[in-house]
């Protein structure tokens, strides 16, 4: 049998995320959410908080990374959105966080398998006091988070994939239909278009 690859639940991608989406033309920002869920994979852009990991019944929140007041003709401009937990969205507010699609983040910070955060650089201090990511609750949460997947990778390989795999909705791009598309190839490689082609992974 293959060796089992078993992902990290906490790193950061080593670069800047590169924009595979472009859907363009509607008023209202929450159209845009499916297409915010498979961009940024079912995550949280700065906590990597998983959908797998919440309950959904709240739900993840798209985020102006340039705020509303700020530049309210951005308010509906997707390259303008990220997808955030409740709880980044509600503390970042206003902030000017180093924007994911420009600064590789693994460069600036990086989770410890303790649960604690250690910053590499000035963004990285600016993105742990702002999002409080140091938070003594949160810390304990990653503790035990990464304790239990590496008990269950070792032991229990279907638990393990339960807390580790796509989410069951995952979306049909296909299906969405903006106005326009400045990246139409993008939903070729979605994550809907893996799971018809029989490539998506059993965990990420």
């Amino acid at each position: 049998m293959a060796r089992r690859v078993i992902p990290q639940p906490y790193v950061f991608p080593d670069g800047p995320h590169a924009r595979r989406h472009g859907p363009k033309g509607w008023k209202d920002y929450g159209r845009y959410r499916q297409w915010l869920r498979d961009e940024f994979c079912f995550r949280c852009v700065y906590c990597l908080m998983r959908e797998q990991w919440v309950d959904m019944r709240r739900g993840f929140q798209i985020d102006h990374f340039v705020a509303r007041k700020i530049r309210p003709d951005l308010k509906a401009d997707y390259d303008n959105l990220i997808y955030l937990c409740p709880s980044c969205n509600n503390l970042k507010r206003a902030s000017r966080l180093p924007d994911p699609c420009h600064v590789a983040l693994a460069q600036c910070l990086r989770f410890k398998g303790d649960g604690n955060v250690e910053a590499l650089n000035a963004d990285g201090e600016m993105i742990i006091e702002t999002l409080e990511l140091d938070d003594p609750r949160l810390v304990e949460f990653r503790r035990r988070k990464i304790g239990i997947l590496r008990s269950l990778a070792a032991d229990n390989w279907a638990l393990f994939v339960e807390e580790m795999r796509f989410p069951t909705d995952i979306p049909d791009l296909t299906q969405e239909n903006p106005p326009e598309n400045t990246r139409p190839d993008g939903i070729a490689l979605s994550w809907h278009a893996r799971l018809r082609a029989g490539t998506l992974p059993e965990v990420y």
